[in-house]
């Protein structure tokens, strides 16, 4: 494991269990990467199954166009791993983020007849890269989920360029995908619409009960 690497893999461990202990990705759920190379793609990221509060830098795998990933020894890639390249692609990531928190999962739920979520009015909207003003309108677009992964990504890749100035998706019934220039923005983007979609979703779950 070279240094770039390891670097890179224990910056992923970092995550992953913080994000494990704040209830974000429980169990096996969640993926996380970062790029390692762009010419040609390679993403160092999490292996499928692994506990996420659990993970340890040595399980971390590399993954990217071209590879076999039969010939990773120490584990099989995340199999989202084609859903991250497409965002790499897409928007020029560094690090790509999915969760898989309760409040997303709802949200995504709630609001997939609309096709996505807007939303205005927070303070902490001015956590997302390139974002000045509380009165900022983020559109998160709700995606519906697939084990088809092919299917998948064909939808991903529509909707990133469809909206291209969003900072996340929702997969429904699944979770957040988001991403940054590094892990760093990535990580605190996560943190900021993990914070909103959980208030998107109390004030909804207010709204039901104040009309009952």
């Amino acid at each position: 494991m070279d240094q770039t690497f390891r670097d890179i893999a224990c910056g992923l461990v970092a995550i992953s269990r913080s994000f494990y202990a704040r209830g974000w990705a429980l169990g096996t759920s969640g993926n996380f990467s970062a790029v390692l190379s762009r010419e040609p793609l390679r993403l160092a990221i999490t292996p499928s199954g692994a506990d996420k509060g659990e993970l340890a830098a040595e399980q971390i795998v590399e993954t990217g166009w071209g590879m076999d990933d039969a010939d990773n020894l120490k584990g099989k890639p995340s199999a989202e791993a084609l859903l991250h390249i497409n965002v790499v692609l897409e928007r020029g990531a560094g690090a790509v983020l999915h969760t898989h928190s309760v409040w997303s999962t709802i949200v995504s739920n709630i609001h997939l007849p609309a096709g996505g979520i807007m939303i205005e009015g927070f303070e902490m909207l001015k956590g997302l890269e390139g974002v000045k003003s509380h009165e900022h309108r983020e559109w998160l677009p709700i995606i519906e989920n697939s084990q088809d992964m092919p299917v998948l990504v064909q939808s991903v890749s529509r909707i990133l360029k469809e909206y291209p100035d969003t900072h996340g998706f929702l997969l429904r019934r699944h979770g957040l995908y988001t991403w940054g220039a590094n892990l760093a923005q990535a990580k605190r983007h996560v943190e900021i619409l993990e914070f909103l979609l959980e208030t998107v979703g109390r004030l909804h779950s207010i709204k039901l009960n104040l009309r009952h």
